[in-house]
């Protein structure tokens, strides 16, 4: 049947014309096309939430990782740092640096998660839908998301090594 109020509406409507039609054929359960559509496909979407909340996380934990080892960095250089600040180096010459590290290890990563991509995307070819394994779009946007997360990533520690005291710095 088509309906263009709420389908709901017609279940007594429905449930009476079959009878009239057939009293012995029991109507147990009445269902819309899109109601239908969905309990087909509830597995499928439960299988993507799942894909994007572990994609999700991997983000996170990747960016919070580069954030990690550049504080580490960042610390590890502090009194060369302060060194530099002391003697007139730039914020701009400082943020350089930083991120100039940051970025190192920002293009190294995506180059070798790209080349794998690329060679094992094939594997999985037979379980996607509407997309290839080695799909240069999706691969473009994955660089993309996570160069601007690792990007950010950099940017906090960089900041706060230009506003380092040297004196503090170099006491320590």
């Amino acid at each position: 049947m088509r309906y263009t109020g709420d389908p709901n509406a017609l279940t007594p409507t429905v449930q009476k014309m079959i009878g009239s039609v057939d009293p012995d054929v029991p109507v147990t359960q009445i269902i819309t096309f899109d109601g239908l559509i969905a309990q087909k496909y509830v597995t499928r979407r439960l299988g993507v939430f799942a894909v994007s909340l572990f994609s999700g996380a991997a983000l996170l934990l990747s960016a919070v990782g580069l954030y990690a080892v550049l504080v580490y960095f960042v610390g590890q250089r502090m009194r060369e740092i302060a060194v530099r600040i002391a003697l007139g180096a730039e914020s701009s010459n400082i943020l350089k640096l930083v991120i100039g590290r940051g970025l190192k290890l920002l293009l190294i990563g995506l180059a070798v998660g790209t080349i794998l991509a690329l060679i094992f995307g094939r594997f999985i070819d037979n379980i996607l839908y509407g997309v290839s394994g080695n799909d240069l779009v999706s691969l473009a946007f994955s660089v993309l998301v996570l160069g601007l997360a690792a990007l950010i990533a950099c940017v906090i520690p960089a900041v706060h090594a230009t506003r380092t005291n040297p004196i503090n710095a170099l006491r320590e």
